[in-house]
């Protein structure tokens, strides 16, 4: 004899199932969001998206608590990023900036000793399409508001073109170092000292001159300068391994540069180069060498346009200990280089078929490697 279930059972049972799964939903880890695997080194990774709509991520850096702080470049904003839920809020009190060519809200940086000073450093262009120049703030905050900002650092001279800007900041020892570009029209003032421009300078984390800088004491010269002949460097990152200050900079047509930085030392721009102007003429005399000027440690030809720059120092992935990461908007990767006694020995172009700008790169307190990339997207790469 078949026995028929009522109708009501069959109700609750349906019920019962679309409860389940609300709950089971309602139970998700937050931080599953969109991701997708990709392999290096023989170890599988994921890239996981962390939030979105920041138009240009220029800067990135970590507080303490582990919120992400993020510039915007054109638009001036600075955000802050719940990485665990996506969540975005805004700044207040932030300062006015030129958002036109490569100026905007750039870098930001929190300080080492941020626990016990509050202090957070950032770079921005200030002025108009008459004359511009990049400055450098620090602020604390309180809440969702800068609080005493004071200037500490105004490259000279001003200029008509909001161009290389260049503009990134390390800490060291209580010594800030900061990035700046030659502005383009202006590319032989990074060959002479009384100026800021194609520089990499240096001064004490509350703006004072060190007093063993190389260019001190005269009339002609910039005492913040630390080292010169620069383009426009765009990363700007310290070897925890070493102690050692890495830069690299957007060489013209091919020719972008990956540098050790030491005081008083001249890297050749605009006098030699690895690349070409852009309509393929010589860049001057056309010599990627001259007595009294360095070589770059590694240089790319065709140029990748390398943005942010991290050394991975984690134990979180171990095949990436030690390595150095560098975004690419022109060739549009992330780029993994594996360094030995200075030397670059590897590269490993990664996420290529994305077509992303990778434009920040950072190493978060939870190990994970962090990305902003033009267009809005902030990931993260963790093990799978």
């Amino acid at each position: 004899m078949k026995v028929t279930k009522p109708l009501w059972l069959f109700q609750i049972s349906i019920k019962t199932c679309f409860l389940i799964c609300i709950i089971a939903s309602c139970g998700t880890d937050p931080r599953q969001k969109e991701f997708f695997l990709i392999e290096s080194e023989g170890t599988k990774l994921k890239v996981e998206t962390v939030a979105d709509s920041v138009t240009i991520p220029f800067g990135m850096d970590f507080l303490p608590d582990g919120r992400l702080l993020v510039t915007d470049r054109a638009v001036g904003n600075m955000v802050v990023i719940n990485t665990e839920t996506g969540e975005k809020e805004l700044l207040q009190d932030v300062p006015k900036v030129i958002g036109k060519g490569d100026g905007g809200m750039l870098d930001i940086l929190v300080h080492p000793d941020y626990t016990s000073n509050g202090w957070i450093y950032f770079s921005y262009s200030e002025g108009d399409t008459n004359a511009n120049t990049m400055v450098v703030d620090r602020a604390r905050l309180d809440g969702l508001k800068l609080i005493e900002r004071e200037r500490i650092f105004t490259a000279l001279p001003y200029y008509k073109k909001p161009l290389h800007h260049g503009s990134r900041l390390v800490i060291k020892d209580g010594y800030l170092f900061i990035a700046m570009g030659e502005k383009t029209d202006l590319k032989d003032s990074a060959q002479t000292l009384n100026n800021h421009l194609g520089k990499v300078l240096r001064i004490h984390d509350d703006g004072r001159i060190p007093n063993d800088n190389p260019y001190l004491n005269t009339a002609t010269t910039k005492p913040e300068v630390w080292s010169y002949g620069h383009r426009n460097p765009n990363g700007l990152a310290l070897n925890p391994a070493t102690g050692i200050l890495w830069e690299h900079e957007h060489g013209p047509m091919g020719g972008d540069e990956l540098n050790i930085i030491k005081p008083g030392l001249n890297y050749g721009w605009p006098v030699i180069t690895y690349g070409l102007n852009y309509d393929s003429t010589k860049v001057g005399e056309g010599i990627t060498e001259k007595e009294g000027m360095e070589q770059p440690v590694y240089y790319y030809k065709p140029s990748i346009a390398p943005s942010g720059m991290q050394f991975y120092s984690s134990d979180v992935i171990p095949v990436w200990k030690g390595n150095l990461f560098i975004g690419a908007m022109a060739l549009r990767h992330l780029n993994r280089v594996v360094i030995d006694n200075n030397k670059v020995i590897k590269e490993e172009r990664l996420l290529t078929d994305k077509s992303w700008r990778v434009r920040s790169v950072k190493q978060g307190p939870d190990g994970y490697l962090y990305l902003g990339v033009d267009g809005g997207k902030i990931l993260r790469i963790m093990p799978d």
